[in-house]
């Protein structure tokens, strides 16, 4: 375009208030909206300099009124461009540059009419009649635009924002008879000259007197303390002499007695409608209490209410169940949620509580406001007629459960919710008080560090941290009262010893009376068994797995003797009947993740299982996973949170949809007291931990891993008594290197690709998996560390079907350029990448040494190597200088197999451990064939 162009506007005035504007060339050619934006908002900086200005398909611009507020009034133009405006926007331009002027100079005042049709409305003070309204309107878009966007439009609009808070009264809260100036003085944007104010003043009935006093006071606006009645006798006078120049703004007082006597007409004596009413009955004080007061307080007039009206009007009646329990004294040993508690119902309002006879008296009186032993109490008759209801109600209601108490507590006595469900929205509140002991028990309930610390069982062998000694406390504790826990503690803190703890503690002190029966993961029985061995070998264990497991009538006769039965989830549901037949001190679920699924045939057969005491153990939050929290507790206390059909439509559902945050926190506050979860960055815990945790991973095998083990061992020997020195040497570590890749996954040594069932076929993948899922859920990262190439693959392309995202494989084959690559993308990518790795897989030759991969806490060595310092080595790739969290270090044992007799051997230190440690695997080859039997045979127990 050329220098000094003309540029032609015409303008359109949409319904939706925006402003349509289209342009023409010099040549009458129509300019683009992207063109005419830059044009005209070329000096905008809100708008991005014309990028963020809206265009519309046939070529023109769309603009919002602070838009083209900001067009006409504001923004200057391009220098070499003339604008010629049709019509409209000269009309437009003229109202932009008076509003303009009109918020400089602060020459513009809220509209009293809007104000009382509920409106925000603003109007100019000064104006031309014939784009008033137009003048307005855009005002009052511009006002509102700047309060709904929180920024300053100018500096006149700041003030008033700043310091006339009582401008947004609106609609019933504004007097229909209070004319424009009264209300903009009584907002403080008009100033007022005269020194005082009109009150009115409502005093309380004397000792022995039945009305009320109403009496007229002026008070002093500069000083508010000081005030000066006024008597009515042939007319109004003040009681005392008023201060100087008050006398000539007497018909102020006038004026305002007349606006009350047009607000509220009863207030006036009949025979002279100036003189207020000096006496009330009860009946008009609660009506000027409850509706004169605030209407006349809209109009202006200030009113002094007796000072407790404001708690009155709080105290709304509740019934109260006033519950008495011996139950912490006594401490029995079993308690429950079904438990039946002695209560007595009462009426409180406020701090008064009404006996029965009390109440029967108020509600025969029926008064809407009345004094009871020096208080008062005001009741309305919808209230009155809500009381007797519910009264009623209340009066059938014979019994309450510690379950209904709890619930109460938790969650009426904090938020005013009514409970339970019998108490619909239109009664009144129900509350409980709890007396000394079961307050004290449900504040144990909510504080771990309330309960007392036991002493760790003298049959432990070990020592346990604060935290684990806490947990057991905890245990014992709610299983004193016969109360379900949740056990949630992360991964890696010792959910296993804390309960092993928990056994002894009962044995030790004769609690326990019967077995105790823990249901757990296939993949996890070896690992418990070995716990107990490890660090409770005074516990008698039996072991309900495997074809050789007891079955029909015999039993409960097998397992009478038994401290603790250990069985899977698999078998819970096809040995119900056998599981049934006992009554079980204790059910702990390991993993309780498995009963998520609320209707599974193992669900419902577990819940089913009676005990005195329930625990669930899993180290997923699953207090985020409503359904599946529901399932959990409902094995833990049953009832507890009500039938599932119910919960998802009071909690799941709105969760889901809405995220209401308020109804998560009631269900947070409702399973607190049941559910102990600690997480390792909890600064209490951090500092109670080593800086590396190491574990071991017990797991038997499949069938299928039997099979092919027991073959491989079968072949050697029928080998090995044919062949030379050295070939016997081949032969042994070739057939060693078979059986820990069995050990590992059948496909290592099979021919055919792994297929879609691969991790049900070996335990340790299955057992990975499950930590691994852990570990996602706190958004840490992991290394696995193999020593064969056919399994760091496997992993991979497993762990990439399980949405791990990219799952780095570093091995012997990989380049250099590769393996630095690798490395960097897994210490480097930032948090929020959706392609940073999680899981970093590596072979223990190739990257056992020399790598610095201190982003992953956790380690795991899926198949030993036997040589602790070559572990080590390789567990130091995460834990070294630059590590910043606590590193757990998982090793897998497969049981009944070689890997489990030299892992026993290295833990006994007997004399073959130098062997061990100083040359890994030749030591073997070394071995007597009777000493290879003993060592390479198959426990065949712990075949799945």
């Amino acid at each position: 375009m050329s220098v000094n162009s003309t540029v032609y506007l015409s303008g359109e005035q949409l319904p939706d208030d925006f402003l349509l504007i289209r342009g023409l060339s010099h040549l009458q050619q129509p300019i683009a909206g992207e063109a005419l934006s830059g044009l005209l908002f070329a000096w905008d900086d809100p708008s991005f300099y014309g990028t963020f200005i809206e265009k519309t398909e046939d070529g023109g611009i769309k603009l919002s009124p602070a838009e083209a507020y900001r067009l006409f009034a504001q923004t200057p133009y391009l220098q070499h461009i003339t604008l010629v405006y049709d019509d409209v926007l000269r009309e437009v331009a003229e109202i932009a540059l008076q509003i303009a002027n009109a918020l400089q100079t602060g020459m513009f005042i809220p509209d009293l009419a809007a104000w009382k049709q509920r409106q925000i409305g603003w109007k100019l003070l000064s104006v031309d009649e014939t784009i008033q309204p137009r003048t307005n309107r855009w005002l009052t878009l511009l006002i509102n635009e700047a309060i709904a966007e929180q920024r300053e439009l100018d500096l006149a609009w700041t003030v008033v924002q700043n310091q006339f808070p009582a401008l947004y009264a609106s609609g019933e809260q504004i007097s229909p008879l209070l004319q424009e100036t009264d209300w903009l003085q009584s907002i403080g944007l008009l100033p007022d000259p005269t020194p005082f104010r009109t009150c009115l003043q409502l005093m309380e009935p004397t000792a022995g007197e039945q009305d009320w006093s109403l009496n007229i006071i002026l008070q002093d606006r500069e000083l508010p303390e000081r005030i000066y009645p006024l008597r009515i006798a042939n007319s109004l006078q003040p009681v005392e002499q008023l201060p100087a120049g008050w006398i000539e703004h007497w018909e102020r007082v006038t004026h305002d007695l007349q606006l009350c006597g047009e607000i509220i007409p009863w207030l006036y004596e009949e025979a002279s409608p100036l003189h207020v009413r000096h006496q009330l009955t009860t009946d008009q004080a609660w009506s000027f209490l409850n509706e004169a007061s605030l209407q006349l307080v809209q109009a202006g007039i200030h009113v002094f209410l007796p000072a407790w009206w404001e708690q009155v009007q709080r105290a709304k009646p509740r019934l109260k169940a006033k519950v008495r329990t011996s139950v912490g004294a006594a401490r029995q040993s079993f308690f429950g949620l079904s438990q039946v508690m002695n209560f007595e119902w009462k009426v409180a309002i406020g701090s008064l509580e009404l006996s029965e006879q009390e109440f029967e008296e108020i509600l025969a009186q029926n008064q809407r406001l009345l004094q009871i032993r020096g208080q008062w109490i005001q009741l309305t008759p919808a209230l009155l007629s809500q009381l007797r209801e519910t009264w009623k109600l209340a009066k059938t209601k014979k019994t309450l459960t510690f379950r209904e108490i709890m619930q109460q507590y938790l969650l009426g006595q904090e938020t005013g919710e009514e409970l339970p469900d019998e108490f619909d929205e239109q009664q009144v509140p129900f509350t409980v008080e709890l007396d000394r002991q079961l307050l004290s028990l449900i504040h144990q309930l909510q504080a771990i560090e309330k309960i007392p610390l036991i002493e760790q069982p003298a049959g432990f062998q070990g020592t346990l941290r604060k935290y684990q000694l806490e947990g057991t406390s905890w245990l014992l504790f709610m299983g004193q009262f016969g109360l379900g826990a949740c056990l949630a503690d992360d991964m890696g803190l010792g959910k296993t010893v804390q309960f092993i703890c928990y056994l002894l503690h009962r044995k030790e002190r004769g609690l326990i009376e019967a077995p105790s029966l823990l249901i757990c993961p296939t993949s996890v029985i070896g690992n418990w068994q070995k716990e107990l061995e490890r660090f409770a070998p005074s516990l008698n264990i039996v072991l309900h797995y495997g074809p050789g497991r007891t079955k029909g009538q015999s039993f409960a006769e097998n397992v009478r003797d038994a401290d603790l039965v250990i069985t899977s989830y698999a078998l819970s549901h096809l040995d119900q009947e056998e599981l049934s037949s006992v009554q079980w001190s204790t059910i702990c679920l390991d993993e309780a993740q498995h009963i998520k699924n609320a209707y599974t045939k193992q669900a419902t057969a577990i819940r089913g299982l009676t005990a005195h005491h329930r625990i669930a153990m899993t180290g997923t939050p699953i207090e985020n996973r409503l359904t599946e929290l529901w399932s959990i507790f409902e094995f833990l206390n049953p009832g507890y949170l009500g039938g599932l059909r119910d919960f998802s439509l009071r909690y799941v559902q709105p969760i889901e949809r809405n995220q209401d945050q308020a109804l998560l926190e009631q269900i947070h506050r409702l399973i607190h007291p049941f559910l102990l979860r600690r997480v390792k960055n909890d600064p209490a815990i951090q500092l109670d931990l080593p800086d590396k945790l190491e574990s071991k991973e017990y797991v038997p095998l499949t069938a299928e891993q039997g099979a092919l083990y027991e073959s491989a061992i079968q072949d050697m020997f029928a080998r090995l008594e044919q062949l030379t020195p050295m070939e016997r040497r081949g032969i042994i570590l070739t057939t060693l290197t078979r059986l820990k890749q069995i050990c590992d996954h059948p496909s290592l040594i099979l021919q055919a690709a792994p297929g879609p069932q691969s991790k049900q076929r070996s335990h340790k993948v299955e057992r990975l998996l499950e930590m691994l899922e852990d570990i996602r859920k706190n958004k840490e990262r992991c290394l696995i560390f193999t020593q064969y190439l056919q399994m760091g693959h496997l992993l991979q392309q497993l762990l990439t079907e399980e949405g791990y995202g990219p799952v780095l494989f570093l091995h012997g084959g990989t380049p250099k350029a590769k393996r630095d690559e690798m490395i960097s993308q897994f210490q480097n990518s930032d948090e929020n990448d959706p392609y940073r790795p999680q899981v970093f897989i590596l072979s223990l030759r190739a990257g056992g040494v020399g790598l610095n991969l201190t982003e992953a806490n956790h380690v795991f060595h899926i198949d030993r190597w036997w040589n602790p310092a070559v572990e080590n080595q390789a567990t130091d790739r995460a834990y070294r200088i630059g590590q910043k969290r606590n590193v757990h270090v998982y090793k897998f044992v497969t049981l009944g197999t070689i890997e489990e007799r030299i892992d026993e051997l290295m833990e006994r230190k007997l004399s073959l451990s130098d062997k061990i440690v100083g040359s890994g695997e030749q030591w073997i080859t070394e071995l007597s064939t009777s000493e290879l039997h003993d060592l390479f045979r198959l426990r065949k127990e712990w075949i799945d």
